[in-house]
């Protein structure tokens, strides 16, 4: 009974935080209730006895994701008003694509693809087997081409967000690699000299003793 309540308190925290998050007019508190969403929904994950999912979750999602989210709405200089003003223009866009993902969920999350009917009952585990072990065997065996597929989809995306930001301005100070590598051996390099050691000491000496 407890676990159940449990289960419901943090069921509903999560969709409390959801529809705040497409409710709020600051970005910034739509980023926080954010993160609210999805630490209530590792919790959920920790109840079902998913704790590696729900830890990822929370290091991943909450610990870099969203932090990086929450520093760039801080830093962007985000025009409300302008914003507000074609909310009615993007409005059946906004509102076609929102029922088409409503579709595909209903398609997923049917009556017909989940209940106790639809997949065979687990056989029992014994206490030596790991929830991540068991999903690491999954990623790189199974699903080994959709996981090489994702990381090649996640570098282009780096690639990307590295080239729209690479901004040449006539106040930014960059170095060219090509520039360097091209450079010749004379007086273009950066030359080691040698010279001969002084001795300084009878000289801080005489200074010492004029000081006195």
């Amino acid at each position: 009974m407890a676990e159940k309540l449990i289960f419901y308190v943090f069921a509903l925290i999560t969709v409390w935080a959801a529809v705040m998050v497409i409710t709020r007019k600051n970005p910034v508190h739509s980023v926080l209730f954010l993160v609210l969403a999805f630490v209530s929904s590792a919790a959920l994950w920790v109840l079902l006895e998913a704790e590696f999912l729900g830890i990822v979750l929370i290091l991943v999602y909450v610990g870099a994701v969203m932090v990086l989210f929450l520093f760039v709405v801080m830093m962007l200089d985000i025009d409300l008003a302008t914003i507000r003003a074609g909310f009615v223009q993007n409005l059946p866009l906004a509102g076609l694509i929102a029922a088409i993902m409503a579709v595909e969920i209903l398609l997923i999350v049917g009556p017909g693809n989940f209940g106790l009917d639809a997949f065979p009952k687990p056989e029992p585990l014994g206490a030596e087997v790991s929830n991540t072990r068991e999903l690491g065997l999954l990623l790189y065996s199974v699903y080994i081409y959709p996981v090489e597929i994702a990381a090649v989809i996640l570098l282009l995306a780096i690639v990307a967000a590295i080239r729209l930001t690479l901004r040449r301005r006539p106040d930014n100070k960059y170095v060219d690699p090509a520039r360097q590598v091209r450079v010749r051996k004379g007086p273009d390099r950066v030359r080691l000299v040698k010279m001969a050691a002084e001795d300084v000491a009878p000289v801080a000496a005489a200074e010492k003793g004029e000081s006195q």
